[in-house]
């Protein structure tokens, strides 16, 4: 159950900056690059279990405060790049959220352990074909 983004925006910090690449004399002027903050721990849509688990996923990227930066400066304009970080920062939390099932271990039918040795001796006897005759 992901909280909705309206929530998510209440609890995060945007920084800006002047970003890199292209965009010419507009670059030296225009702050475009955005960083986003998120803090894990002041986000009160996550119970205990959620932030848990979102801690060990995200461990890599969070720093030692605990807060996740997201930065995008792919485009020029500032309102883009921050769009395209509030939908980073959703599509990892999501994620970053499902649990998988655990496997259950099957035994492999016997009609897949026939086929494999049919086809085992198969492709044997065709490389015994290609070998030139004893005289």
């Amino acid at each position: 159950m992901l909280p909705a983004r309206v929530e998510i925006l209440r609890s995060v910090i945007f920084k800006t900056s002047r970003s890199g690449g292209k965009g010419g004399q507009n670059v030296n002027k225009v702050s475009s690059k955005v960083e986003l903050i998120f803090n894990l721990e002041t986000a009160a849509y996550f119970n205990e279990e959620q932030k848990q688990l979102l801690r060990s996923r995200l461990e890599n990227r969070l720093d030692t405060d605990g807060l996740l930066h997201i930065v995008s400066q792919e485009d020029r304009s500032q309102l883009l790049n921050k769009e395209k970080a509030i939908v980073k920062l959703i599509d990892l939390i999501k994620k970053s959220l499902i649990v998988q099932k655990k496997r259950k271990a099957t035994k492999v039918p016997r009609s897949v352990i026939e086929k494999r040795l049919k086809d085992k001796s198969s492709n044997a006897e065709r490389k015994r074909n290609r070998k030139l005759p004893d005289f």
